[in-house]
């Protein structure tokens, strides 16, 4: 999801250029005082990853912090959005990682460009693992940095960090249940939104913005009502992104729509399959779902059969349930109408999205 493909107000992005300096700043300084050799090459590749990054977390960081009242200096909303961006590359890198992807964002995943450039043949893949894993370590260490020298009232701070602390619980449980459902086709839908849910959704949209509400001092019912959005909004984004993986332009997306195939991923897309499907088509979806080698071909069997079967028509009308849902929920939600209007437009972006 390119900026250019996220139609939202500019009063949404506005921030982003503070967000992006910010980043480019603290990185080039770790660099230039990195005390070990070779680390400021770990950096520079650290920094070209993140030069790709969407910043929608960030960017809900700010939103949040403007719908619980937060107005005039940004310059500490921004610092703590930017936190959020280096922990989201700790996440990436090494759920790239556990999925075994080679592209991300278009480009090589880090573990692979590591491999890459190591000098023996035999020892490239181990070395690329390794390394990756150490630069998303380094980059959530240096998430916690930006983090603990934001500055907030400390009445604030408790709350700020309760929120960080979920967030990430949050998602190493939900990713940890991925991982177990991987290859497990008939695992069921409550299992499947569970994933969804805390994999996706309470990180990517709840948390964001009840980190940058709890900074400006929210009570709970902002905060109840950061999540009366954000839930529904979340679970659609990755619905959408269940659709896209297996549909999408691969061109546009910036990753092979292969992967969640290939890894036999129980998606929305096929507990849905799986429940109405007969005998036939079942065979061949577990035929072909979880081959390394899976093609093209094969692909286009998969997306006929989740066509054929109503799956792709029963997750879309799932997006539109939870998106309609998110929407209702602005219309009684204590923010100001600047943010309502911007929470209205990310909504529709994240949910409508070709990329």
């Amino acid at each position: 999801m390119s900026t250019e493909t996220l139609a939202v107000t500019s009063e949404f992005f506005a921030p982003r250029p503070a967000i992006d300096d910010l980043l480019s700043e603290f990185l080039t300084q770790k660099e230039r005082s990195a005390p070990v050799p070779g680390q400021s090459a770990l950096i520079r590749i650290l920094r070209d990853f993140i030069s790709g990054g969407k910043r929608v977390r960030p960017l809900l960081c700010v939103t949040g912090w403007i719908a619980a009242g937060g107005r005039g200096d940004i310059t500490q909303a921004v610092r703590l959005a930017a936190s959020i961006e280096l922990a989201h590359t700790c996440a990436l890198i090494h759920d790239d990682i556990m999925d075994a992807s080679d592209s991300r964002r278009g480009r090589p995943t880090i573990h692979r460009s590591l491999a890459d450039r190591h000098h023996v043949a035999r020892m490239a893949q181990q070395y690329g693992l390794g390394g990756a894993i150490l630069l998303g370590d380094l980059a959530l260490v240096w998430s916690d940095e930006l983090l603990h020298t934001t500055l907030m009232p400390e009445a604030h701070r408790a709350r700020v960090l309760h929120c960080v602390d979920l967030a990430r619980s949050e998602l190493i449980a939900g990713q940890h249940l991925d991982l177990l459902t991987t290859g497990k086709l008939h695992a069921s839908l409550e299992t499947m939104l569970s994933v969804i849910r805390y994999k996706t959704a309470k990180y990517t949209i709840e948390r964001p913005l009840q980190v940058g509400a709890a900074l400006a001092g929210a009570g709970p019912e902002v905060m109840n009502a950061c999540t009366a959005f954000g839930i529904p909004l979340g679970e659609a984004f990755q619905l959408r992104d269940d659709v896209l993986g297996v549909f999408g332009d691969p061109d546009r997306m910036g990753k092979s729509r292969l992967d969640d195939l290939r890894e036999g991923k129980s998606t929305s897309l096929i507990v849905h399959a799986l429940r109405v499907c007969g005998p036939a088509q079942a065979d061949r979806l577990h035929a072909l779902l979880g081959d390394p080698d899976l093609g093209e071909r094969e692909a286009a069997e998969i997306r006929s059969i989740l066509t054929g079967t109503g799956a792709r028509r029963a997750v879309e009308h799932m997006i539109e349930e939870r998106y309609r849902q998110a929407l209702d929920s602005l219309t009684v939600a204590p923010f100001p109408s600047n943010a309502i209007r911007t929470l209205e437009d990310v909504a529709e972006a994240v949910v409508h999205r070709t990329a």
